[in-house]
């Protein structure tokens, strides 16, 4: 999987919003007037708790972007896995900048290392069966990019990132319409050959309406895993399936054993809740690394 982060001109402007939010129209005065404007320091990031690491590179554009300065080195790479007191980078530089880009940092980071803990959770729950755990729209409003890559950290994949990326027909569009089968007519009448076409449906009569007019991909949509064994058996491989629907990591395993393509999960992005991570003062002597767990050493 291409854990490639967002390229940096989708980022900074995500990370320099949120960075004059909290420099407001006077900056750090706390630490412009407590902390010599000559001092320098050595801080590390670590783990306070277990789980999946997402948002390294987000993290060390914040400090960049406070003071180019700074000197980030970072030990552990996204989608690894933390232990309570890993040490995920080493950040030298001047101190007021590293305090002033502190929470910053560690918003961005904690939030995203969550999803991916999150998402990793859902993952390990259906493995061993062909089922993958996609994301879905669901996410902080102008975050989209960076939480759906917290996904693929997580082991997860991506659904549609945008209202752009491919039609999908849902139930207030097919009550508008006034039919499956009108609405996919529609779609493909109008979307171009290259755009996917799925539709969203309820029931396994709605099901074998859309199968007999054709699409790339049905949702099935809160049925019981019993039900979603019937619909994949009808669907025979003609189309891709994925259920969606209130999934969590007991669920998901029945869920998966239905024969489902995929599970789409909303929560994760939305909801997941942080991982603790922290900013600590190195107290390694001058010059030295941080000493460092030897599966990353």
């Amino acid at each position: 999987m291409d854990l490639s982060p967002p390229h940096r001109l989708i980022v900074e402007p995500i990370i320099r919003a949120a960075l004059l939010e909290d420099l407001g129209l006077a900056g750090d005065i706390t630490s412009n007037t407590v902390i010599p404007a000559g001092a320098m320091s050595t801080v590390v990031l670590a783990a306070r708790e277990a789980g999946t690491l997402a948002g390294l590179s987000v993290a060390r554009l914040a400090f960049e972007l406070v003071d180019p300065a700074i000197r980030f080195e970072s030990h552990i790479k996204d989608g690894a896995s933390l232990r309570p007191k890993d040490i995920i980078a080493t950040i030298s530089g001047p101190s007021r900048g590293l305090l002033t880009a502190e929470r910053t940092a560690l918003n961005f980071l904690s939030h995203l290392s969550g999803i991916a803990t999150a998402t990793a959770g859902l993952v390990d729950a259906v493995r061993g069966t062909k089922a993958q755990i996609v994301c879905t729209r669901k996410t902080t409003p102008g975050l989209r990019a960076l939480e759906k890559y917290a996904v693929r950290a997580g082991g997860g994949m991506n659904h549609r990132f945008a209202l752009h990326d491919a039609v999908l027909i849902k139930d207030n569009h097919i009550a508008i319409v006034g039919s499956i089968a009108e609405a996919i007519r529609r779609a493909r009448e109008n979307a171009g050959h290259v755009v996917k076409i799925e539709v969203e449906v309820d029931t396994l009569e709605q099901l074998a309406e859309a199968l007999a007019t054709g699409v790339d991909a049905v949702l099935l949509d809160n049925m019981s895993p019993g039900i979603l064994a019937k619909a994949v058996d009808m669907v025979g491989g003609r189309a891709i399936t994925e259920a969606s629907g209130r999934v969590t990591k007991a669920s998901a395993v029945a869920i998966a054993g239905s024969g489902v393509d995929l599970i789409s999960v909303g929560w994760c992005t939305h909801s997941a809740p942080v991982l603790d991570i922290g900013m600590d003062f190195c107290e390694c002597a001058d010059g030295q690394a941080p000493a460092l767990p030897e599966r990353f050493g």
